[in-house]
């Protein structure tokens, strides 16, 4: 019998660890800030998307908590062994995932698929387009069901089983639900208009434009994860008024 395998920890649980190790040691104490995300990044050499998913697992862990317009503190340093492994792949690892085989998909599909398919992906877009007038919560299962009409519509399983693991990740994940919560907080829903650029593709069976669009849907859900997980963004803007307060206050007073 071979040795078991052993998991590399995600880098995202890497830097999570690391931070643990930093409050437990007592360099940040509870009620501390964080360092901002870039000073972060910077000091772990990775990229800002990955300190905000080694964030949010920390915050799953109750270490820290986000404050939106001042940053990240520590609330809580437990003496014990965290389980960042628990939380799987990240969001941004996800979506770049999906973005390569689902954008594929529909290059492949675009040669192939029928006409009761597009009529079911036509269907669909109606659900998505109702449930984004009515309610945020239900959006899931007809973009979902959007994007699985497309890749069976490529009569490959494996192409088929790949990309519902990959949704199923994604529904598995703490760590990419939480974030996707954020986003959902924040207001922002699948775009209709995005995805009826793809059927429109997809029912004139041009393979190239069913490939870009379906990538740059795609790269753009990293853009909306990117958006509402920002914190610096909220604290610069704060910081601006206050400085532009002051400096109001200062030329009031020369007269």
């Amino acid at each position: 019998m071979g040795s078991p395998t052993v998991k590399t920890p995600r880098l995202y649980q890497q830097v999570a660890e690391k931070l643990v190790a930093l409050i437990e040691s007592g360099k940040y104490t509870v009620g501390m800030r964080l360092p901002a995300e870039r000073d972060l990044a910077s000091m772990f050499s990775v990229s800002r998307p990955t300190i905000r998913e080694a964030v949010i697992a920390l915050e799953l862990e109750s270490f820290v908590e986000v404050r939106m317009g001042s940053g990240v503190y520590v609330i809580e340093s437990r003496k014990r062994k965290s389980r960042f492994s628990d939380k799987d792949v990240g969001p941004f690892e996800l979506t770049e995932a999906r973005a390569l085989f689902e954008g594929e998909a529909a290059a492949l599909a675009a040669s192939m698929i029928t006409d009761d398919e597009l009529a079911q992906l036509a269907e669909t877009l109606n659900e998505m387009a109702c449930e984004n007038n009515n309610d945020i919560e239900t959006h899931e299962a007809a973009d979902k069901k959007f994007h699985m009409i497309i890749a069976r519509a490529t009569n490959n399983s494996a192409i088929t089983s790949v990309i519902e693991g990959l949704w199923d990740e994604r529904e598995r994940s703490v760590l990419t639900r939480r974030m996707y919560q954020k986003v959902r907080d924040c207001g922002v829903k699948p775009s209709v208009e995005e995805h009826r650029e793809v059927y429109e593709a997809l029912k004139a069976h041009n393979a190239q434009a069913a490939r870009e669009l379906m990538r740059g849907h795609l790269m753009r859900v990293i853009d909306g994860i990117l958006e509402a997980t920002e914190v610096e963004a909220v604290e610069a803007a704060r910081n601006q008024v206050t400085k532009c307060r002051e400096r109001y206050s200062m030329t009031r007073n020369l007269y």
